[in-house]
């Protein structure tokens, strides 16, 4: 005798309870199943409609803001660019032109030509280089100790470098002229570069720390297992991966010392050993007085070195650390 079994039965007879029990909660929609840490059946409480609302939400407020600090910003490098290739007669007229009605390049040739501007241009070349160089080799060997070892008194280091960071560079500037005048380095680049160091330093050390920290211990502990020693660690394994913050660093020391006034201009006390920014402050046509259009010609070839500088590293200064060095 056969028997037939019923149409619609989800398990037999030999299954046990627990098959019966998951085959029946298969059988429930999914959407009546609230989610975990909500009781409404949406997560987090919130419902589908108000996270809808939310992604649709007009930015026109925060996007005009952007546009209106971005104008503010942008509107006086125009006008430096506009004002150096306008003639005199209309760089000096009552009523602003914003677009020159007879461009000239007088304004550039007036610039170079000036009294000191290739003597000061070496000057500048020399003190940026070399602090520039010593803040990348200095922040790097004092951010990998720092970070890397173990050693008494390394918290109370951090807390200086961070407390020094904090002083403006005008606080700086009559305690590193006694010392340096007691020593004899006013009027020296020497003098100058180690001013600039202690400015720029502390900021340096604090980044690189942040990116060694943020290297996985694994890495150098592979490396030993190699073979490879204290030094090679430093110079070949971890100085590739903290390139993003050698680069920031750079760009800073560069911008710091490139740009810097006034201990350029109280450390030094011969004029031919002048930088670019006091040469600039003191940019006067020898027949006419200031020439206004001359200034902010010298303005933008004096601004141009950091902007081909960031162009050439900015390439490299967004990128991964240390993307696949690490598996699992």
């Amino acid at each position: 005798m056969t028997t037939t079994v019923p149409t619609g039965v989800g398990a037999s007879a030999t299954d046990g309870p627990s098959e019966t029990a998951a085959a029946a909660d298969s059988a429930v929609p999914a959407s009546a199943v609230p989610a975990a840490g909500s009781s409404d059946g949406t997560a987090g409480g919130a419902s589908p409609v108000r996270r809808s609302r939310r992604r649709k939400k007009p930015r026109w407020f925060s996007n005009s803001l952007a546009v209106i600090f971005s104008a503010v910003w942008i509107f006086p490098v125009y006008w430096m660019v506009n004002t150096a290739f306008k003639p005199r007669s209309e760089s000096m007229t009552s009523t602003p032109l914003f677009l020159p009605q007879h461009p000239t390049l007088d304004n550039f040739v007036v610039a170079i030509t000036q009294s000191g501007f290739l003597v000061n241009l070496r000057n500048s070349a020399v003190v940026v280089v070399a602090t520039v160089l010593l803040a990348i080799i200095l922040g790097f060997f004092a951010a990998a100790a720092l970070s890397r070892f173990r050693f008494r008194g390394r918290r109370t280091i951090m807390i200086v470098i961070l407390a020094v960071q904090m002083l403006p560079t005008t606080a700086l500037l009559i305690p590193l002229f006694l010392i340096f005048n007691s020593i004899g380095l006013l009027g020296t680049y020497a003098g100058l570069v180690l001013a600039y160091i202690a400015t720029v330093l502390p900021f340096s050390i604090w980044v690189m720390r942040g990116f060694f920290v943020a290297i996985p211990m694994e890495i150098e502990e592979a490396a030993q297992l190699d073979g490879a020693n204290t030094w090679q660690v430093l110079t070949r394994i971890l100085f590739p991966l903290v390139a993003p913050g050698v680069i920031a660093t750079s760009i800073f020391a560069f911008i710091a010392a490139w740009n810097d006034y006034i201990i350029a201009y109280t450390f030094m006390k011969d004029q031919s050993m002048y930088t670019l920014p006091v040469w600039l402050a003191s940019f006067v046509s020898q027949n006419t007085g200031t020439d206004s259009g001359g200034q902010m010609a010298a303005s933008v070839l004096f601004s141009l070195p950091v902007v081909v500088f960031f162009v050439i590293i900015q390439r490299n200064l967004v990128s991964g650390m240390s993307a696949g060095a690490v598996k699992g």
